[in-house]
């Protein structure tokens, strides 16, 4: 029993990976020709990620789920309106949580797609519509290679967030590094779409190696620079309480519309789930291509809120198949 617990308080691969690279990037940092060395690695990892997801992503799926569009649109306008549009709203008070810098990442958080993998796993334990949250999270994920430089072209013009921009040099990167390598992948289905079938895990492991990578080479860059010194502390508790906060706001304005427009309970599950959560693994890489750098007041946030989900989305799923499975 003590074993079993233990277990319980241990992290998963992905999240245990995570650690693993702050600490090496906190202690062990590449500079120099090494520093480059990850940042091309890093670069060319991104570019593999994306053409991947167009390999990967049936275009099938997609145009199934268009048939459920109430769903669907909810899940969109959720996680590419609502989500920039409270954020925007809240900046008073989250900027006074967490300072302008990291203010700066959570617009950027509010511009991502939803996750795939978690949010699926968790539709399926809290009894949603498990079908339906496979074709939202591949609708998102296809629309936020767009929508996402778009967005936060618009939102960190208008808010000036962070003195963060995005210009024609950020362009060409998503160009080169996102878009094109997705098309690429798109077309290659025919050819390698039952190879990636045959593979997930290793694909899944790219995923997950990007996202180390793009973690150490970030905190490294962070520790060279003297990041760490000049983060308030305050801030990044703070950090922890906006997300926390951002996160169950969006949660029950969803909630909420749900039952005003009368989705049934696995569906309003669904749309929980898929439209107020956030992706780090397409978040990270892209990260990378909007801003040509790794800035930690970007990826910081993200990382916060990420774990944050995890957390509160868990509590949630768990309770859920309780209540589905007590007696009436």
């Amino acid at each position: 029993m003590p074993t079993r617990r233990l277990q319980h308080l241990l992290p998963d691969v992905f999240t245990g990976g995570i650690i693993l690279s702050i600490l090496l990037g906190l202690f062990l940092p590449c500079s120099g020709l090494a520093g480059s060395a990850f940042s091309r690695l890093t670069e060319l990892a991104i570019i593999l990620l994306f053409f991947l997801y167009g390999v990967k992503l049936s275009r099938r799926s997609v145009l199934q789920g268009i048939l459920h569009w109430r769903l669907q649109l909810l899940v969109l306008l959720s996680t590419f309106a609502l989500f920039p549009i409270a954020v925007s709203l809240s900046r008073p008070l989250l900027e006074l949580l967490v300072g302008p810098a990291l203010f700066a990442g959570l617009l950027y958080v509010a511009c991502l797609p939803s996750t795939v993998q978690s949010s699926i796993a968790f539709t399926s334990i809290a009894g949603g519509n498990v079908p339906a949250a496979v074709c939202s999270a591949s609708i998102s994920s296809l629309i936020g290679v767009f929508a996402t430089p778009l967005l936060v072209g618009i939102l960190f013009s208008l808010d000036g967030a962070g003195g963060a921009s995005v210009g024609l040099d950020a362009v060409l990167t998503i160009s080169y590094q996102i878009l094109l390598p997705f098309v690429l992948g798109q077309l290659s289905q025919r050819w390698l779409a039952d190879r990636a079938s045959r593979h997930r895990s290793l694909i899944a492991a790219n995923d997950r190696l990007t996202i180390w990578l793009v973690v150490y080479t970030s905190f490294s860059s962070a520790t060279v620079q003297g990041y760490w010194q000049r983060l308030d502390m305050r801030h990044l508790l703070g950090l922890i309480a906006a997300s926390l906060l951002l996160l169950l706001v969006i949660q029950l304005i969803i909630w909420l519309t749900c039952r005003l427009l009368r989705f049934n309970r696995p569906d309003s599950i669904t749309i929980l789930f898929c439209g107020s959560k956030k992706s780090l693994a397409v978040g990270a890489p892209m990260l990378l291509a909007i801003f040509n750098c790794a800035d930690n007041n970007l990826l910081l946030p993200l990382m916060v809120f990420h774990q944050v989900q995890l957390m509160v989305c868990a509590r949630l799923a768990a309770h859920w198949q309780r209540s589905a499975s007590s007696p009436r």
